[in-house]
């Protein structure tokens, strides 16, 4: 009997839904994954004929799988604080490589291998923009994201520096206050620039900028670099030299590094004057200056655009690179290819590589996964669904070979 069939497609339809039910809940816990369904469609291709007012008359021969589809939906977060994990929310997906072969993942739990590189546990290189001097270059090709602990930076030289400073206006003629400030030479080198402050009178201190003399190759203790009157009106406000002091020259340093030449900023971003002479202790609040000295990599961290920031032992931070997210014009055309990987397909279409957050890409959690998005209750609905499925049509083909038997008992 060609009834038979109908069932037995009823049979492999509901096998074929538990097949992916159980494949959801066995990665309810795995990176990345993204939920699976099947939609179904009939099968109607026995024409019987015509009813009496000319409509067609058709029987079904079953049911067969139309399609599967990924729900890529974003799954949760999930802070693990591992340094090279990264969690992607919103369209994409990372780009991947391993000996020329180009995937794309959803799964961020990435790691480092021995040279340095992100990778992800399978070995698959982490691509990305490449950074030169911290200067993320979006319009070269991808290359892995290296955060190699040897990484370092090069020393900055002080071009300027600032102190936020009171003197004492009850202060006697001739006392004195110094305040340093450590400063850093071409070659990286620190070098702790004094200033000290002379009482010359009534709102009046003289200033002596020194660097100790074995700096400099010297004799004694210091070596004077600049030398200055500070002037100040009665309400305690600076008011000569105004804006900045020049001409500060450290030259001859023992360590071999360029002539220093710097300027003291008087005045903060809101051109508001930093040295002030109120009746309070001599007291420097802060001082700041713009250089520094070779730094080494101590850590990283991924920013939301993708940007792997390196922290280095020199307090600076700098970019190492920027990674890379891919968008398909059609996701449900992606082929799987196992370990969390996909490949693009003609259907997919080719991938547009960019950077996160920008152009409808997903923004990227640093120090983080996403977890998989199966829902345990929605799947258990779905399973208990299929099994009823699969016994009503079991059913049924219990049903028609009882009827076969008879027919053919009362035939025979």
């Amino acid at each position: 009997m060609g009834a038979f069939s109908i069932p037995l497609s009823g049979l492999t339809a509901s096998s074929e839904s538990l097949n992916v039910i159980a494949n959801n809940l066995a990665n309810l816990n795995t990176d990345g994954y993204k939920n699976e369904s099947l939609s179904f469609a009939d099968v109607f291709n026995q024409m019987q004929g015509l009813s009496g007012n000319g409509d067609p008359i058709q029987l079904g021969s079953g049911v067969q799988v139309a399609g599967q589809t990924s729900n890529f939906s974003n799954g949760s977060v999930d802070s693990t604080g591992v340094a090279s994990n990264m969690a992607l929310q919103g369209n994409g997906l990372f780009v991947v490589e391993n000996n020329n072969q180009v995937s794309y993942t959803r799964a961020g739990d990435f790691t480092v291998n021995s040279k340095g590189q992100l990778c992800t546990p399978q070995g698959q290189l982490v691509m990305g923009y490449p950074a030169v001097d911290g200067v993320v270059s979006t319009s070269t090709a991808l290359a892995p994201i290296t955060v190699n602990q040897a990484n370092n930076i090069p020393a900055v030289a002080t071009s300027s520096f600032q102190m936020d400073t009171n003197l004492n206006a009850g202060a006697s003629i001739g006392d004195t206050y110094s305040s340093p400030i450590t400063v850093y030479d071409s070659l990286g080198g620190s070098h702790v620039l004094t200033v000290q402050y002379t009482n010359a009178g009534t709102n009046s201190w003289n200033y002596s900028i020194s660097v100790p003399a074995a700096d400099t190759g010297g004799t004694g203790t210091s070596t004077p670099v600049a030398t200055g009157t500070l002037t100040f009106n009665s309400s305690g406000q600076l008011t000569s030299p105004t804006g900045t002091v020049t001409g500060i020259t450290i030259s001859g340093l023992a360590d071999g590094a360029a002539t220093m030449n710097l300027t003291w900023n008087l005045n903060d971003s809101s051109g508001n004057p930093t040295i002030t002479q109120q009746d309070a202790t001599n007291s420097t609040s802060s001082n700041s200056q713009n250089g520094y000295g070779v730094g080494t990599l101590t850590g990283y961290s991924v920013l939301s655009d993708g940007t792997v920031q390196g922290q280095f032992s020199n307090s600076q931070t700098l970019a190492l690179g920027q990674v890379a997210i891919a968008s398909f014009a059609n996701v449900q055309g992606l082929e799987q290819t196992g370990s969390n990987d996909y490949q693009a397909t003609f259907g997919s279409g080719a991938a547009v590589i960019g950077e996160a957050g920008v152009g409808g890409n997903g923004a990227i959690t640093g120090g983080a996964v996403e977890e998989s998005n199966v829902s345990l209750s929605a799947e258990f609905a779905d399973m208990i669904v299929a099994q009823q499925s699969y016994e009503a049509n079991a059913k049924v083909l219990t049903t028609l070979n009882q009827v076969s038997q008879a027919t053919l008992q009362a035939i025979s």
